[in-house]
């Protein structure tokens, strides 16, 4: 049984394995959609007692959120966050990772040609243009936005030209 916080599954999980969701009650039908088998409302009264115990958590979003979710991990867990080494719980009966992509010019080539073929998608949520730049970055600390990616649009208002 694997628990993801804050999740993006893509597709279903192979037999055998359970995901839950750790996410806001709003988002049971997207999660649902995504592959996940059991939802814990983080913003329910006790997150903590909806969790089953789990062998594993792949953190997408740290924070308290994280910290509640850990009480679920069972003794020898796998706890992998890609959000900071910082944010880690100090457990001694689990073995934390931070995980960090390594990003290439042929991986980005590699996802740039699924993404034009159709095989990945980019879920856009939330476009402001550049003078609202403060408020993306409070989007990404936790203030409301749409689900999705978060970005600032940049538009000089006409062509550049060069003299």
């Amino acid at each position: 049984m694997v628990v993801a916080v804050g999740t993006t599954i893509a597709g279903r999980p192979p037999p055998g394995i359970t995901v839950v969701a750790v996410a806001r009650q709003k988002d049971d039908d997207f999660l649902c959609k995504l592959g996940a088998n059991v939802i814990a409302h983080s913003d329910g009264p006790d997150v903590v007692r909806e969790l089953p115990q789990v062998d594993a958590i792949l953190d997408l979003v740290g924070g308290e959120t994280l910290q509640r979710a850990v009480t679920a991990l069972k003794q020898r867990g796998k706890l992998i966050s890609v959000v900071s080494q910082q944010s880690l719980p100090n457990r001694k009966d689990v073995d934390p990772m931070f995980f960090y992509a390594d990003v290439t010019t042929a991986r980005l080539r590699a996802l740039n040609e699924m993404f034009e073929r159709g095989r990945i998608t980019a879920r856009v949520g939330s476009v402001l243009p550049l003078e609202d730049a403060r408020h993306a970055y409070e989007m990404l600390a936790g203030a409301p936005h749409d689900r999705g990616k978060i970005m600032l649009r940049v538009w000089w208002g006409g062509t550049n030209t060069c003299s």
